[in-house]
Parts: C-alpha cells; sequence; structure tokens
C-alpha cells in the first residue's frame, strides 16, 4: 500500500474514531476547552486498548472511496460512450457485431501490455462473439507517441483492422522500446502502404485521435496501461484472460462487468 495513503487513511480514521468516542463520551454542547484534555486521554486510552478501531476504520474508508471512484467511472463511461465505444478513431477487432465490447487502452512500451495481446487474441480465438476496440494511449515517453502516431497511419489505410491487428502484434511483440522507426518496420512487415503512411503522418487525423483518446482517459480516471472499459465499468491492469472472460460472462448475464 501506498505509504502516503496510509498516513492520510489512518489519520482520517483516527479522526473518524475520535468524533464517534466524542460522542460517544460527553452530548453535543457539552465539550468545553477544559474538558479536552480529559477527554483526549480518555481516547487514547481507547484506542490502545482496541487499536482495531483504527483497521476497521481504515478499511472501511477504502471501501467507500473505491465505491465512490467506481461511481464516477460508471457515470463517466455512461456520458462518453459514444466515443469509447463506436468512435471511428477506435480499431475494431474481432467480430464487428459482436454482443460485447472490450476497449483496451494501451501503449506500445507497456510490458503489460504484451500479455494484454495474449489475453485479447485468446478470447477471441475462443469467443466469436466478442468485439474488442484498440485505443492508442501513448503515456511512456516519446518513444511511444511516435509508435501511436504510425499506428494511428496504418489504421487510416486499414478500413477492416487485419492489417492493423497485424502491425499491433508485429509492434507489441519487438524487443527494446518501441519509436517511430519500429513501428515503420512492423507497418512495411505487415503489408503497409508506406508512401500513403508517410502521407497520412502529416494529416491532422494523427492528433486528433491521440488527444481523443488522452481526453477519455482523464475523464474515465485512467492514467495506466492496459485499461479497459467492459461494460460500463472501468477495469484497470493486465489481468489475464481468465477474469476478463469472467466480466465478459456477467455483462451478458446482468450488463455489467460484476453482477
Amino acid at each position: 500500500m501506498n505509504r502516503h495513503f496510509s498516513f492520510r487513511a489512518a489519520a482520517a480514521a483516527l479522526l473518524c474514531a475520535a468524533a464517534v468516542l466524542t460522542a460517544a463520551v460527553l452530548p453535543a454542547g457539552a465539550i468545553s476547552p477544559s474538558d479536552k484534555p480529559e477527554v483526549e486521554k480518555i481516547i487514547r486510552e481507547y484506542l490502545l486498548a482496541n487499536p482495531e478501531i483504527l483497521r476497521d476504520a481504515m478499511m472501511e474508508l477504502q471501501r467507500r472511496e473505491a465505491e465512490a471512484e467506481s461511481k464516477e467511472r460508471a457515470a463517466a463511461v455512461k456520458t462518453h460512450e459514444k466515443l469509447i465505444f463506436d468512435s471511428p478513431r477506435g480499431v475494431v477487432v474481432g467480430n464487428r457485431q459482436g454482443d460485447v465490447t472490450v476497449v483496451e487502452f494501451f501503449d506500445y512500451n507497456c510490458g503489460y501490455c504484451k500479455r494484454a495481446l495474449e489475453d485479447m487474441m485468446t478470447i477471441m480465438k475462443a469467443d466469436p462473439k466478442i468485439k474488442f476496440v484498440l485505443k492508442e494511449f501513448p503515456v511512456l515517453g516519446p518513444g511511444s507517441i511516435e509508435a501511436a502516431q504510425v499506428a494511428v497511419a496504418v489504421r487510416m489505410q486499414d478500413k477492416d483492422g487485419k492489417k492493423y491487428l497485424d502491425f499491433h502484434q508485429r509492434l507489441l511483440a519487438s524487443r527494446g522500446q518501441a519509436d517511430g522507426a519500429k513501428a515503420r518496420a512492423a507497418a512495411k512487415d505487415a503489408g503497409v502502404d508506406m508512401a500513403q503512411l508517410e502521407r497520412d503522418l502529416k494529416s491532422d487525423e494523427i492528433k486528433a485521435t491521440l488527444v481523443e483518446s488522452h481526453r477519455l482517459a482523464d475523464a474515465l480516471g485512467i492514467n495506466g496501461t492496459p485499461s479497459y472499459i467492459i461494460g460500463g465499468d472501468v477495469v484497470p491492469g493486465a489481468v489475464g484472460a481468465d477474469k476478463l472472460r469472467g466480466h465478459i460472462a456477467s455483462v451478458r448475464k446482468c450488463g455489467q462487468a460484476v453482477c
């Protein structure tokens, strides 16, 4: 757990405990400056004798914060669902008419995204009704931005997503840091028209696509890769194929990633 969060949470828990205990010891309006030392002593002695109250209060605080964050993200997904699921700037792979859509924000220099690629391919192979939408979200430096720009240019000349998926797999599977040069090499190996790609790299569409992804990520509270949107929920991290399949099954059952 983050040390800063632990301190903040513990302090908040202590304040909550103090408020509860103060209310229990003295009725409202009964505390005066002269009462304060005695009240503080009672609270201190109680907490020392019952330290588990801090643990319980901190756990409850974390639960409430997670619940509030989940609700905020769900509301943001609802607000931006058209851009999230149906933007022409997203790359669709799998079944375009699939009954469940999984959206992934990724970075070509994200090691966990390589694992996420394997998860996606495994799921698509076994589930002919699944639709994946890929959104470039370069957050790991200049090389990531260059690679994402080339990826957008690949998408611009590949309407069915087949060459893009080939390019995507090649670049994520390559060793070392992804950048513009490696992305161009992957595009060439995938059979992309390189002259057209260079022309498209000068298009306003390149910047517009990446700006759209970053604005969506900001609205959804996404700050790392991979991050998924399944149903109306944001699922952060490389959670693995089994967990993704579980979320997909839940969407089919109740319309949410977790029923």
